[in-house]
């Protein structure tokens, strides 16, 4: 602690020095208590690099926001007119005077604009990456930003972070800079998964081939039994009424997968999976796109597969990601993805980093949350899916709200251009995220350790849709399906008339002071979460969790907007604010069950919207019939 008291004493001397010489004084811009679960292990090591990120702010924000809410209305005028990329980032660029003005501040102190990566103007912000060849270690930004710049480490995983909890700046960059990132910034994408198990069982006994069939009550559709104990493509598409389309606009129409942390989809799995489930779909594919250092094993087609061996150990020499290292989360995204909208083509973007640091590494790296690098490679692209579906979250309050807004402004973007983005809402049910009910702590993370239920981010961001998850034939809510409040997100206009009838509905006191009365709810949306068949490492396995559920509903939203562009139509784009129009139609309505967390019952499913399942799951005969009609 004495070391850390004579560090802000200098501190506090040289802004007194650099004041001086400086326009305006420097500001405290952002002070945070210490998160719950991480401790303290010192200062950082100076001389290590890490890339900041330095956002301007986007002054037609609002502009944007207004077109997106115009295109995405079933009942207005201009729906399914999309914006173009380049009239996106006419939107949201910075100006040219908030440009200046932060590099004429970097460069003050001997940081010169070749040193840094501009971002595209597609997300409207100034990204500081130090390159290279012109490394910026830590020692000049404690300087520059007046902090100091530690070592936290997670009491529950052990995972080590190099993060401060304040950072100032000259008060004349009040206008000019919205916030600098990673600083204050504790959380860390985890995959939205609650267990995986190997099955003993041979491949085909797990297979659905009994002739005995459920029909489901509601949507009169019939579903083998079988699928009651193991989910294949085969039983999603019986239960949600999509058996009998077959794709047509399979040239203009793609659907995206996004993968952090590591995980690849292995594609020896996916033959395997295709040869187990999807037999047209054998030898078939999906491309990689590969962002902030990602990268990729190269798939065994071909004269590869004669060689797989060989390939193999040549890898392995230069990269540790091989053809046989496979991730659960990637090859579960993955295979049902594509699985249910095969042929429609697939793309897997592959996002390097981890926001971990481990301090006794040769060449230690410590990288931005993964959200904001993916947006500013996905933004920057000309053609992008028109359906992406991400399975990766972390709870709300452990992302700084200027960081939430920031990165749910850049899915905003995404839906204006006519993408629709699709989010697991979490496995925690009320909670924190961890599936065990008995170990969720469900405590405010801002020094006052209040007890609040703890919804999940990016879901809880209103510009994408939340899938929560749901078990059974005949449905019910699962128990651990993600759902609530946002903390940091208003309930948006479009979502006000079903949330507050089912706010009403609550016996009076329910929960009182446990959750925000007037937050943006989620989910929006549920499909099946329990006992997904994948293959994984060449095996069969059983997963779950609302990783499932995510990845699963965006193929059939998928299958939607083939519908629409083989018709000439556009892509759906942003889903809420037709989902809550319809008000149900189209939807397996989910009217049993509740996810537990926070040593309360949490939420429970009722008819119409709730804060479990949402509208319910999809029926995409009758969906297919109303998009159409848009």
């Amino acid at each position: 602690m004495l070391a850390h008291t004579l560090f802000r004493f200098f501190a506090a001397l040289s802004v007194a020095v650099i004041t001086s010489a400086s326009p305006s004084v420097l500001k405290l811009r952002q002070s945070i208590a210490p998160p719950r679960n991480w401790i303290d292990l010192g200062r950082a090591p100076s001389t290590h690099v890490i890339p900041l990120r330095i956002a301007l702010p986007q002054h037609r924000f609002l502009e944007l926001e207004q077109h997106l809410v115009e295109i995405s209305d079933p009942f207005h005028e201009r729906y399914g007119d999309h914006l173009s990329k380049e009239e996106v980032e006419a939107l949201i660029a910075p100006h040219a005077t908030s440009v200046d003005a932060v590099h004429e501040w970097l460069t003050g102190h001997g940081i010169q604009q070749e040193s840094c990566d501009r971002s595209s103007a597609a997300i409207g912000s100034l990204c500081m990456y130090p390159l290279h060849r012109r490394k910026i270690c830590l020692a000049r930004w404690n300087r520059i930003l007046t902090f100091e710049f530690r070592l936290w480490k997670h009491t529950q995983d052990g995972d080590v972070l190099i993060r401060t909890t304040e950072y100032s700046l000259p008060a004349h960059l009040d206008d000019h800079v919205e916030l600098i990132q990673p600083t204050t910034a504790f959380h860390r994408a985890k995959g939205q998964r609650t267990s995986l198990h190997f099955s003993p069982t041979p491949a085909a006994a797990l297979s659905p081939s009994s002739d005995a069939m459920i029909t489901v009550p509601g949507s009169g559709v019939t579903v083998n039994a079988t699928c009651n104990a193991t989910i294949t493509v085969s039983c999603l598409k019986q239960l949600y009424n999509a058996d009998r389309y077959i794709p047509r606009a399979t040239t203009k129409n793609t659907i995206g997968i996004t993968g952090y942390l590591e995980q690849f989809a292995n594609f020896e799995d996916l033959q395997k999976f295709y040869a187990d489930q999807v037999p047209n779909a054998v030898n078939t594919s999906f491309d990689v796109a590969l962002t902030n250092g990602g990268c990729y094993p190269p798939p065994p087609f071909l004269f590869e597969m004669i060689i797989t061996g060989l390939w193999n150990f040549y890898e392995g020499g230069l990269n540790s990601q091989n053809i046989s290292q496979a991730g659960e989360e990637a090859d579960l995204d993955v295979q049902f993805g594509f699985g249910i909208s095969s042929p429609t083509p697939g793309r897997y973007f592959s996002t390097g980093g981890r926001p971990q640091f481990t301090p006794d590494a040769n060449t230690p790296t410590d990288t931005n949350e993964p959200y904001s690098n993916w947006l500013d490679f996905i933004l920057a692209q000309k053609n992008i899916p028109q359906t992406i579906s991400t399975s990766y979250g972390d709870d709300e309050q452990t992302v700084p709200k200027d960081l939430a807004r920031r990165v749910c402004n850049g899915f905003a973007a995404l839906g204006a251009r006519g993408t629709s983005l699709l989010f697991s809402s979490g496995d925690g049910g009320v909670g924190d995220g961890n599936a065990d009910p008995a170990s969720q702590t469900c405590f405010t993370n801002d020094g006052k350790n209040q007890t609040k239920f703890l919804p999940g981010f990016p879901a809880s961001c209103p510009y994408v849709t939340a899938v929560g998850g749901t078990v059974h034939i005949p449905e019910v809510a699962v128990n651990f399906s993600g759902g609530g409040f946002s903390n940091y997100f208003p309930r948006p206009d479009w979502q006000h008339r079903a949330v507050t009838k089912y706010l009403k509905s609550l016996p009076k006191g329910t929960y009182a002071g446990l959750f925000n009365h007037n937050g943006r709810a989620i989910p929006d949306v549920s499909a099946q979460a329990v006992n997904f068949r994948i293959f994984f490492r060449g095996h069969p396995a059983h997963v779950s969790g609302t990783s499932a559920s995510s990845p699963s509903f965006a193929a059939f939203v998928a299958l939607l907007n083939d519908a629409r562009i083989a018709e000439g139509k556009s892509s759906l784009g942003f889903l809420n604010p037709l989902i809550y129009k319809l008000e149900g139609e189209g939807f397996n309505d989910i009217t049993t069950g509740n996810a537990p967390g926070c040593g309360t019952p949490g939420f429970n499913a009722t008819t119409g919207w709730d804060p479990v399942t949402g509208w319910g799951t999809p029926n995409f005969e009758k969906l297919k019939e109303i998009v159409l009609d848009c």
